[in-house]
């Protein structure tokens, strides 16, 4: 038997998806009534999130990129059309890697709480079975169950451990996101009546173009992709979130305690983005191409505005929050370019933004245990009394700005290189936020930790702990790292891209090729 066959034989991906949700179950038997409970507890959840990371190495070290299609898959007859069906390509596992690597860590940055210390536990390792489930997911309902599930989790997170306006924010974030996944069920629906399976693999060589379809009396037009695509745009774009419907993240952000924060921006928002790159471009590939334009529009709106939005913000968590609305920009437009450079640089800037989103959320959590504010005016001088603190936040605020030698330099140029074959005005536009994000970042860094101290409550502030220095130091040589040598993550998922585009372009090709056929054939007037 082979390593790779180990893996798919022993239900590997089964037991790295589930068992978060395992060590959940038994943190049910927990009492946490005494502080030596609760420290137990915390233990306890980072035991597990540490052996689920560990679990999950042997997948990206078996991980054969040069194989086409899916590995590991384990598949299992569960409701009529229904599959219980997991499985992993280049795209996918860097995201399952992403989400195992961040969990320990935010599990170690939780270590202060101290109301309902078991359900925000229990909380947490639920979201991390759901997360990883949508990565692995390969089949249409179980992807949605997955997808839909983790909204209950970080709604609770951020209702129960959040700020004071905590329910408004988490109603409206479970609201827009479950509004915008409505369309996508119905749509999925559809796709499996007249496909007759709801295996992901067999849906993205199925085509869903042809005849008009009546439904409740009414027909539709030929081209059922484009109504499909807009089903599901619906959904990701929301949860990426996409420029009008991203309100509901700074809201969130804000006040989300700083490990759902964390996994929101690092985790979460992702899925938007992994979604176009699963469903968007090789099930609707022709309505992808044709609604590109429309895609680039709102991308270089979402760039500007954020970015501008972001230069007026007064607490330090809005501006990152809306920092990451632009970011996810340059993602979509990477997607949409559907060239390789284009979506190298999309799925690079997701893992990327993974890191340095997360250190500054962190970040953000370090001084706001301390001060239990998040006003950038009530900050200044910093560097004086933290200065590990200062050297670590100077980091990442480059690598947020796209700093050469950090990762974030590597996503956004091949996003912006990719944008500008497929247009060079887009390209042009879209730079500007290049400009605007070093103006709010610099602004920050300037108030926050440069210039003097004149705030006497600041004058007893300590530096970094050794907690949260070990929690900080994988980001910053994760970030590092992919600066210098971006062939360590580019390396599993490229074949996967190119993969995809190769359909992906054939689709359009031939779409393109029948209605020239047409149009020359039609009578002349």
């Amino acid at each position: 038997m082979s390593d790779a066959s180990f893996i798919s034989e022993y239900h590997w991906l089964t037991f790295v998806t589930f068992l978060p949700l395992a060590g959940a179950a038994l943190l049910l038997l927990f009492s946490d009534s005494e502080e030596g409970d609760q420290l137990q507890i915390k233990r306890f959840a980072l035991g597990v999130t540490v052996v689920v990371f560990i679990a999950s190495i042997p997948l990206l070290m078996l991980f054969d990129p040069t194989q086409q299609g899916y590995q590991f898959i384990e598949e299992t007859e569960w409701l009529g059309l229904l599959k219980y069906k997991l499985g992993v390509d280049g795209i996918s596992l860097p995201f399952v890697m992403l989400t195992t690597f961040l969990m320990p860590l935010t599990i170690l940055a939780s270590w202060g709480v101290s109301k309902r210390v078991k359900e925000y536990m229990i909380a947490f390792l639920v979201l991390e079975t759901l997360m990883i489930g949508v990565f692995v997911a390969l089949d249409m309902i179980l992807f949605y169950l997955f997808f839909e599930g983790g909204l209950i989790p970080m709604f609770l997170i951020i209702g129960v451990w959040g700020g004071k306006d905590r329910i408004y924010a988490s109603f409206k974030f479970f609201l827009y996101t479950l509004l915008g996944s409505v369309l996508m069920l119905i749509a999925m629906l559809w796709m499996i009546n007249e496909a007759g399976t709801s295996d992901i693999v067999q849906l993205q060589e199925y085509t869903f173009s042809s005849t008009p379809i009546e439904i409740l009396g009414l027909t539709l037009p030929a081209g059922m992709q484009t109504l499909l695509w807009l089903a599901f745009f619906a959904s990701f774009a929301v949860k990426m979130p996409m420029w009008p419907v991203h309100t509901w993240l700074p809201d969130a952000h804000v006040q989300a305690p700083t490990a759902g924060s964390v996994i929101l921006a690092a985790v979460l928002l992702k899925m938007g983005g992994y979604g176009f790159l699963r469903f968007s471009l090789p099930m609707f590939p022709v309505a992808s191409d044709q609604m590109a334009t429309f895609v680039f529009t709102l991308s270089v709106i979402a760039i500007i505005y954020t970015s501008l939005v972001a230069l007026v913000q007064e607490d330090i968590k809005k501006l990152i929050a809306y920092s990451s609305v632009a970011h996810m920009g340059y993602v979509t437009m990477g997607i949409f370019a559907g060239n390789q450079q284009g979506v190298d640089g999309a799925m690079f800037q997701m893992i990327s933004h993974g890191f340095i989103s997360g250190a500054l959320f962190l970040l953000v959590g370090v001084i706001y245990d301390r001060m239990h504010t998040r006003d950038i005016g009530f900050y200044g001088g910093l560097a004086i009394r933290m200065p590990i603190y200062a050297t670590v936040m100077g980091l990442f605020a480059m690598a947020n700005v796209g700093l050469p030698g950090t990762s974030g330099f590597v996503g956004e140029i091949l996003a912006l290189t990719g944008t500008f074959q497929a247009s060079t005005w887009v390209a042009l536009f879209a730079t500007t936020g290049v400009i605007l994000s070093a103006a709010y970042m610099l602004y920050m860094y300037r108030q926050v930790v440069l210039g003097e101290m004149t705030n006497p409550k600041l004058a007893e502030i300590t530096d970094m702990n050794g907690r949260e220095v070990f929690i900080i130091a994988p980001l910053v040589i994760g970030t590092l790292l992919l600066g210098v040598q971006p062939g360590l993550v580019m390396d599993i998922f490229a074949p996967a891209v190119e993969h995809l585009l190769d359909g992906y372009d054939s689709a359009v090709a031939a779409a393109q090729g029948v209605m020239d056929t047409a149009a020359h054939s039609a009578p002349a007037h």
